[in-house]
């Protein structure tokens, strides 16, 4: 670890907080999730800052922002773009959609038809998009932000198990404690702090934190304990749907960051533990009423750091 990758993610972390109040943990997972590459999945009300989380990271990182509200009359090209014919020059050509940014948000992504939906597969696993044959590739770094809401709401569309898989991690914000949400009430809105934030990352910058996150080591005593989680998962009286191998190394990867994060060359079983409900819950499918961060919590509970179980 290089020894100014510390002080960096510390002012990006402080930035982050000076606009997202009393959020301090999901604030690190959401920068968990973009230093490990991934893509990150915001559930929650309206209202409750997910945009503005958007907006947030995009800027303290120095990147260009994208982003696209989803609504039942969405088209893919609406999204990746399309081949355009230009009568002048005889020929078709490619006029890039809002995807083709290095942060893109997905807003309200579950208000959209799983067609729309489904033109960010391609996009948020292989980095690239194709149309009419030809393929282009998507910007690096790439950070895919998508909000949706509750399934109870109306109008919504369930995100696929397929799709879901594709984020990294999922996290919900909740309701402001007493004391942000009367910083709010006073007038400090998250929006109008946006300006005054600073920029602390750039391309090049993120790009070299990103690279230090495989370097994070993980022992063999370690990875015993992340496959007990796993095998555990996989029990048929317990899950309905375990953890596939593409969401092992999602686990893997994000407490490899999450252990960046604390200024660590290695990781700590409280790493992979801070990291497992936002990593595992839209992943797992339960046996019973658990919903699945519910379960994954069960979970933690149930599998022991060294070695067997707790009951």
């Amino acid at each position: 670890m290089t020894t100014a990758a510390p002080q960096l993610i510390q002012a990006t972390l402080a930035q982050l907080n000076k606009v997202i109040h009393g959020k301090e943990q999901q604030v690190q997972l959401a920068l968990t999730c973009l230093l490990a590459n991934g893509h990150l999945l915001l559930e929650d009300l309206p209202g409750m800052g997910k945009t503005t989380l958007a907006h947030a990271l995009a800027h303290v990182c120095g990147l260009e922002y994208k982003r696209v509200q989803f609504t039942s009359d969405l088209l893919p090209a609406d999204l990746i773009g399309a081949s355009v014919f230009e009568q002048q020059a005889g020929r078709f050509r490619f006029h890039p959609g809002p995807v083709f940014s290095q942060v893109f948000l997905a807003d309200e992504l579950n208000r959209a038809t799983p067609k729309a939906q489904s033109a960010l597969l391609e996009a948020m696993e292989e980095r690239q998009v194709s149309v009419d044959g030809t393929t282009h590739p998507l910007p690096a770094p790439f950070f895919v932000i998508a909000t949706q809401n509750p399934q109870s709401q109306s109008g919504t569309f369930p995100l696929p198990e397929s799709q879901l898989d594709r984020f990294l991690i999922r996290l919900s914000l909740g309701y402001p404690n007493p004391e942000a949400e009367r910083a709010l009430l006073r007038g400090r809105n998250g929006r109008m702090l946006l300006a005054s934030m600073q920029q602390v990352l750039n391309e090049s910058r993120l790009k070299a934190l990103q690279s230090l996150v495989p370097q994070v080591k993980m022992t063999d005593n370690l990875l015993d304990y992340v496959q007990r989680l796993i095998a555990y998962t996989r029990q048929t009286e317990v899950c309905h749907l375990g953890l596939s191998p593409r969401g092992a190394l999602a686990l893997v990867k994000s407490a490899q960051a999450w252990a960046l994060l604390q200024a660590r060359g290695h990781v700590l079983p409280e790493d992979v533990q801070a990291v497992f409900v936002a990593v595992a819950g839209h992943r797992i499918i339960g046996r019973q009423e658990a919903q699945g961060e519910q379960l994954a919590r069960q979970i933690l509970g149930k599998v022991d750091v060294v070695g067997g179980g707790r009951g």
